[in-house]
C-alpha cells in the first residue's frame, strides 16, 4: 500500500509547517484520476499522525473530479478513469485536473 509511504510525507510536511504548534484540521485534495485511495490515506492518518503535533487532527479530504481537453475537437470531458473517449470518438485527451494531491490547508491552535 503505497498511501502509507504518502501519508507519512504529507505528515512530516504538515509537522514542518506547524512547528511546535498542534494541528487541529488538515485539508488535503485529492485527484481522483491518481492513484492514491482517500479511504487508505484516512486509515493511515491516526496511525502515521501518532507522537506527532498532527496527532488527533482532523482529516478533510477533497476529491477533484477528473478532467480533460479533446485534442481533436477542443471539448472539456469529465473523465471517472486515467484514460477514456470524447465524445466524438477521439482517445487524444490532455488531462486538466484530477492526478493531483495537495495540502490545502493546515489549521494550527494558537
Amino acid at each position: 500500500m503505497h498511501e502509507l509511504g504518502i501519508t507519512q510525507n504529507i505528515i512530516a510536511i504538515v509537522s514542518e509547517h506547524a512547528g511546535e504548534k498542534k494541528v487541529q484540521r488538515v485539508l488535503l485534495e485529492i485527484g481522483k484520476l491518481s492513484v492514491i485511495l482517500p479511504d487508505a490515506i484516512r486509515f493511515c492518518f491516526d496511525i502515521c499522525s501518532q507522537g506527532t503535533v498532527v496527532e488527533g487532527a482532523k482529516l478533510e479530504i477533497q476529491e477533484v473530479t477528473g478532467l480533460a481537453l479533446c485534442r481533436k475537437c477542443g471539448a472539456n470531458i469529465i473523465l471517472e478513469k486515467p484514460f477514456g473517449r470524447c465524445g466524438c470518438g477521439s482517445q487524444e485527451l490532455d488531462i486538466i485536473a484530477g492526478e493531483e494531491l495537495k495540502i490545502k490547508e493546515i489549521e494550527v491552535e494558537n
